[in-house]
């Protein structure tokens, strides 16, 4: 009987200056090939039985068959270290990255919130310093579909692959679950960083909406 793989499909929607008023975008895993094409995952994986954890409470282990631009091994050598868990993530480090690259500064009590009701956080540690250089994290149902938030990177160590070494792994964990659907914001700015990596805008003219909290004229 002949087996088929995973379908895997990457919504992206591309956030503007101001929140309510978004462009969705939709990128396709590893490579783009048609937009109303849905990539065929050459990663296996087996759906998840019952609830899952929180990061905090886990650990990932991703495919020996997953490739990466850059390794663990390598990253390790130049003294970054790949976390998944929130485990040792200090908050405030984090809201300064937030802060420097442009995000609101934020409660840090809500980010701890938040990262508790996260499904999937990958993080980099610079071991010198030992504070968060990258980041990125991912909600939703743990079977269907997920987003992907707050993918940042410390300005003093952007441009050396950080960025792309912390997409491909989420991608990959969230690919490893099952999770056919996958979104984010984006900035038009930023598009350029994400199509790489497999993303692609409105694929079969499907487009994002969000809910805009504008007071009505009486």
């Amino acid at each position: 009987m002949a087996t088929h793989k995973p379908q895997i499909r990457i919504y992206i929607t591309i956030q503007h200056q101001f929140p309510h008023s978004p462009l969705p975008f939709i990128l396709q895993n590893n490579k783009i090939i048609r937009q109303e094409m849905l990539l065929h995952s050459p990663i296996p994986f087996n759906p998840p039985l019952g609830k899952p954890t929180r990061p905090h409470q886990r650990h990932v282990a991703v495919s020996a068959t997953s490739t990466f631009s850059i390794s663990d091994e390598s990253l390790s050598s130049r003294g970054f270290t790949f976390h998944r868990t929130i485990d040792n993530l200090n908050l405030d480090c984090l809201n300064t990255v937030f802060a420097a690259v442009g995000f609101p500064r934020r409660d840090v009590e809500k980010i701890r919130v938040a990262l508790e009701h996260t499904d999937a956080v990958l993080w980099v540690e610079y071991e010198k310093t030992r504070k968060p250089v990258a980041f990125a994290r991912a909600t939703g149902d743990g079977v269907f579909n997920a987003i992907i938030w707050d993918v940042v990177v410390d300005p003093s160590f952007q441009g050396i692959g950080l960025g792309k070494a912390v997409m491909e792994r989420l991608v990959t964990e969230l690919a490893e679950k099952g999770i056919s659907n996958i979104a984010l914001y984006s900035e038009p700015r930023v598009m350029g960083f994400y199509r790489p990596l497999g993303f692609v805008a409105d694929p079969d003219g499907i487009r994002g909406m969000v809910y805009s909290r504008k007071s009505k004229k009486i």
